[in-house]
């Protein structure tokens, strides 16, 4: 049951703190987020990644019980739990340095999600993992729409097509495959990987999940969304979609595009992998050339998750590893640099590179912090970042040389945005922008020091995360091949 349990407690919490009073909404959610954080390190010290799925419940829901309210976790799901768990507490504590509007409902909101967000990564039915899909939209919708920026209501409009249109392809998939199954049918997550489809019918389900997965992610070329939702949504809110909502893309191409259409990778695995890596420089090229720093973040974010993808359509042990590992990375490092940006917006009132400059004379330790979580993010060794890269890209270069040495650019662009982005922001002459800058206060120093001795834990101790997922990797490799 402790699995359910992570999944009704925020969302109990939620309830709790909409209830609450303005100042008390924000003790009652940061406690709510430590208390999850604490059941699912209580879950990992339990977890034996040799024994499969535990921790599960299942419940008859629908259609005489053929679909099922059930779910539990194997090492995937797992680190997926613990980066949710673990990011959600941060991003509620880096949201006190503002004062919102109606802020019991913009706390309860992020629990809102977080209960979602564990309900996706540890469902073992599909229409229940489909129903939390969608669920996850609903709180971060509003949190873009409410207390966003000036044009937050046309943005979260385009967000909210782009994610329904895809969604649409997966439910239809999700039907088609249901019928399928034999007997009464079922929509068990297991059920669904013993079907025998044709080439035909496994080529239309690539494509419909592929496009749902592809837009949250999102993929090129279903990305435009992105970079004006980041920059127009509230930073906590921006925090939830970079850090943790696009894993469920990733995670939903591992847990049922792999595995259930293995015919369908067959075919449209290449083209995939090239739409991957011509993501990962096109994002990097127009993260060069962004003056505004929560959009250049965006943009790196894009190509990040290319490469990410681009592993898992390697359809190898290194490739789906190294995927898992990066997506705790960059939840990690995104959530970081996009908490600076926002220290530093509070205290310039500006964004834009052009107009900073000479932070790091007055703020010794916010420069340190921002640039490990920036060494991090461009995969230097013994950071967070190092481990998946190498990982990815060697899977890429097995799976095509060619393709491989064009994702390898990945190093050298993600360094160029990224100095660029601090020796503009940080050094040089001091700007009247930065004239009163001043360091980290406690609760900065709060949000950011966890996220950096995770940048070097992941960094110097990988194989705490790895040897989680290891054996649900070769588990799921072997339904594949």
């Amino acid at each position: 049951m402790l699995t359910l349990l992570l999944i009704l407690l925020p969302l109990a919490a939620g309830i709790i703190t909409l209830l609450s009073g303005a100042q008390l909404a924000k003790k009652v959610a940061l406690v709510s987020g430590l208390a999850v954080l604490a059941l699912a390190v209580y879950v990992w010290l339990q977890f034996d990644p040799s024994s499969g799925t535990q921790f599960s419940y299942r419940y008859n829901w629908l259609m005489n019980g053929s679909i099922l309210f059930a779910g539990g976790m194997d090492g995937i799901s797992l680190v997926l739990v613990l980066l949710t768990t673990f990011l959600t507490p941060l991003i509620i504590l880096s949201a006190f340095n503002h004062e919102y509007k109606n802020s019991s409902t913009f706390y309860a909101l992020i629990l809102f999600m977080e209960s979602a967000l564990v309900g996706v990564f540890t469902a073992t039915d599909a229409f229940l993992f489909y129903l939390f899909f969608e669920a996850a939209l609903i709180p971060v919708y509003f949190l873009a729409a409410v207390w966003g920026g000036e044009h937050r209501l046309k943005v979260t409009l385009k967000f909210f097509i782009y994610t329904i249109f895809g969604s649409l392809f997966m439910f239809v998939a999700l039907v088609y495959l249901y019928f399928q199954t034999p007997g009464e049918h079922s929509s068990a997550i297991s059920a669904l990987y013993a079907l025998d489809l044709s080439p035909q019918a496994q080529g239309f389900i690539f494509w419909a999940f592929f496009i749902a997965f592809a837009i949250k992610m999102p993929l090129f070329p279903f990305h435009t969304w992105q970079p004006d939702t980041y920059t127009e949504s509230p930073t906590p809110a921006t925090m939830l979609l970079s850090g943790i909502m696009l894993k469920m893309g990733v995670y939903g191409l591992i847990r049922l595009l792999l595995p259930i259409v293995p015919l369908g990778m067959d075919e449209w695995g290449l083209l995939a992998m090239v739409l991957s890596v011509i993501g990962i420089i096109y994002g990097s090229i127009i993260a060069i050339q962004q003056s505004d720093m929560k959009r250049l973040i965006a943009y790196s974010s894009f190509a990040h998750v290319g490469l990410m993808a681009a592993g898992v359509f390697s359809v190898s042990a290194n490739g789906l590893q190294g995927a898992l590992i990066q997506m705790l990375a960059h939840g990690i490092n995104v959530v970081g640099l996009f908490f600076i940006i926002d220290i530093i917006y509070l205290r310039t009132k500006t964004r834009y590179l052009d107009q900073l400059g000479g932070i790091s004379q007055s703020s010794p330790k916010l420069s340190i912090m921002f640039m490990i979580l920036l060494l991090g993010s461009v995969a230097l060794p013994l950071t967070n970042g190092f481990v998946g890269e190498f990982l990815l890209l060697s899977s890429v270069f097995q799976y095509d040389n060619w393709i491989g040495a064009v994702a390898g650019l990945t190093i050298i662009l993600g360094s160029v945005y990224m100095l660029r982005l601090f020796q503009k922001a940080m050094f040089g002459p001091k700007s009247k922008w930065a004239e009163d800058f001043y360091d980290l206060t406690l609760n900065e120093k709060a949000v950011l020091l966890p996220l950096v001795i995770m940048v070097f834990w992941i960094g110097i101790f990988p194989n705490t995360f790895l040897k989680i997922t290891e054996p649900a990797v070769n588990q799921l490799l072997t339904l594949v091949k």
